[in-house]
């Protein structure tokens, strides 16, 4: 009984907010994107990249500054990402690839650089700070849960309504998707598809580069260049899972993070498992929950992937 009081306690699920926010801000940018047409497994790479820019921020001006940094960084990388897949027409896979792959060289090129006698690691930098919900954190155990968390956090949950208003609710959003439908057909309406799919995939970046900034300067104090660990991809699975809702793609994220929390209380806890093992169990669990649904799930956009050809 005193096990699974550990287990469950309401400290594994107020880490599983935190652990499943950079994961939400990723599955986000991945709706975005690929809602548009375009695939974006770079969201890896701009998570990494907005970690980066948000530790060099906040060391030469604050923690504040460089989360914008950190996003900017992101969205830049979204550009970029827009600009070889939509105007270049490169193969969306490999251009992703390559941002993902410049994005853990990068980082360990500069380090030693701005930071003399480090490599790989940034030193510790100013963070942003949690903060106390007025009224809510007084609630017992739904304040103990929500009512003390980092702004990132809320920040994080407040776009999921925001985003799945944009896409399905506002003139743009319908665009987005149309673009990401059948991108002829839009056209033909007068709508300019790279425009589209240029907006969307550089606010995926943004997302993805908030997110990224969240795991350096609010969830940890420094940069690590494998600090993301895979959240970029899983994020594109809990899209899936979601069925390319943001709505949908949340609860896949909450689940990864609940999954997360668990194996951690688990570890602490004494339970007497292999820590490999404990620490495979959130991917394991996603890829178990991916695999159940296969078949099952909604058709990704018609268009996702095609470059398009203006005629």
């Amino acid at each position: 009984m005193e096990l699974l009081i550990k287990l469950f306690s309401i400290t594994v699920f107020a880490s599983t907010l935190r652990i499943a926010t950079p994961v939400i801000l990723a599955s986000l940018g991945g709706c975005m994107s690929e809602r548009s047409g375009v695939i974006n497994i770079g969201l890896e790479g701009m998570m990494l990249m907005g970690a980066f820019s948000a530790v060099v921020g906040s060391w030469f001006f604050g923690a504040w500054t460089g989360l914008l940094l950190g996003v900017l960084t992101g969205g830049l990388m979204g550009l970029l990402h827009a600009f070889m897949s939509v105007t270049l027409k490169a193969n969306q896979i490999i251009s992703a690839t390559a941002i993902n792959i410049m994005a853990v060289g990068l980082p360990n090129i500069l380090i030693p650089v701005i930071w003399e006698n480090h490599y790989g690691i940034s030193p510790t930098v100013p963070v942003i700070a949690d903060i106390n919900l007025p009224l809510i954190s007084s609630i017992p155990i739904i304040g103990d849960i929500i009512g003390h968390q980092n702004p990132i956090v809320y920040i994080a949950l407040l776009l999921v309504p925001l985003i799945s208003f944009l896409l399905f609710k506002t003139k743009l959003g319908l665009r987005i998707r149309a673009v990401g439908e059948h991108p002829l057909a839009a056209d033909t309406l007068g709508i300019n598809v790279y425009r589209m799919r240029y907006i969307a995939v550089t606010i995926s970046g943004l997302l993805a580069g908030l997110g990224g900034a969240f795991l350096s300067i609010a969830y940890q104090s420094q940069f690590s260049s494998a600090m993301t660990a895979g959240r970029g991809f899983i994020g594109l699975a809990a899209m899936i899972f979601g069925r390319w809702s943001p709505k949908g793609a949340l609860l896949a994220c909450l689940l990864f993070g609940f999954a997360d929390a668990f194996q951690a209380s688990a570890q602490s806890a004494g339970v007497p498992i292999p820590p490999e093992i404990m620490l495979s169990f959130p991917y394991v669990l996603t890829l178990v929950a991916l695999v159940g649904l296969f078949g099952k799930i909604a058709l990704s956009p018609a268009a996702n992937g095609k470059p398009y050809y203006k005629g």
